[in-house]
């Protein structure tokens, strides 16, 4: 090799060395947090579609929040997917919103499967007054069931299938070293107790509106935050409905356009559709419906979508 080219290579190395390698920028940081969609659907059976339910996930450990029809099946296929957290024996918290069916219907899955599974401790269960009735009601109804695995040779855990319950006001609800859960109230129909939830973790500000109509509290409390996970219906698509039943959705959701001004106010990072009532419009006309009135960056949840 010539000597000039030998000079060159010999400067290289000692510059590397006196600066040291590159660092990865800190946007390249993996998080700590991801948020799963386990279930984006409403009371109409979509079977692409399990009921509500959100998982935020924290280094391993998942928080779920609602519990609609299949959501430890979909929790299954997210663990198959790359989320270990989400492995049926290690849910252990549920936050309900409110006691709608089609958010509670997979509470006795969440209950009693991972438990057949190997959980070892109670589920702690968060929601709101009435929450306690609901659980005695599935344990008394299970009683025969819970009985019967116990005595089994080799059964589950003598204690893990009960469920340890917290009915809730607004205010912090639950804390530990991962997560600071905030319940806040939200109208919602005639629910006397209706609530969101918003979540801190070490990287990421998370606000889920549950079912509720148009309200200030989704702004005040998202206020910036990274994510808002919003429900909503379609404004074309509720014109396809019965008169008769209009009135309730609009006491009940939020449209598009009042989302869309949500939002504004709101600022978050990134705007996350769920629970989406469309009837005989599209997926693509409520996206549209939103974004004729929000600049930011929204996009429309499928079930297992993960952010």
């Amino acid at each position: 090799m010539p000597l000039r080219a030998l000079a060159l290579r010999a400067f290289a190395l000692f510059a590397l060395l006196a600066v040291g390698a590159p660092r990865a920028p800190l946007s390249a940081q993996p998080s700590r947090t991801t948020i799963v969609m386990l279930g984006t659907g409403t009371p109409i059976p979509d079977p692409d579609r399990a009921g509500p339910a959100v998982a935020i996930v924290v280094d391993s450990t998942a928080y779920v929040f609602d519990a609609g029809a299949g959501v430890v099946r979909r929790a299954a296929a997210a663990e198959r997917s790359g989320v270990p957290a989400l492995r049926a024996q290690q849910l252990g918290h549920v936050f309900l919103t409110h006691l709608h069916s089609d958010h509670t219907m997979g509470l006795n899955d969440v209950i009693f499967t991972p438990w057949i599974q190997g959980r070892e401790t109670p589920l702690q269960v968060f929601g709101p007054p009435g929450t306690q009735r609901l659980v005695n009601g599935i344990l008394d109804g299970n009683n025969e069931d819970i009985k019967e695995r116990i005595a089994s040779a080799g059964g589950p855990s003598a204690t893990a299938w009960k469920a340890a319950v917290h009915e809730i006001t607004e205010g912090v609800v639950y804390r530990d070293a991962r997560v600071t859960v905030r319940a806040f109230a939200v109208p919602h129909s005639a629910w006397p107790h209706a609530f969101g939830y918003k979540i801190t973790t070490p990287d990421r500000t998370i606000v889920i509106s549950g079912d509720a109509r148009a309200n200030p509290a989704i702004a005040r409390e998202c206020n910036g935050c990274d994510v808002l996970i919003h429900e909503v219906y379609s404004d074309a698509g509720l014109q396809t409905v019965g008169a008769g039943r209009r009135p309730y959705h609009q006491q009940a959701h939020t449209s598009a356009t009042q989302l869309a001004d949500i939002a504004t106010a709101a600022k978050p990072t990134l705007l996350v559709l769920y629970h989406q009532l469309v009837w005989k419009s599209t997926d693509e006309q409520l996206l549209a419906e939103v974004r004729a009135r929000y600049g930011g960056r929204v996009v429309s949840a499928k079930d297992l979508d993960k952010y």
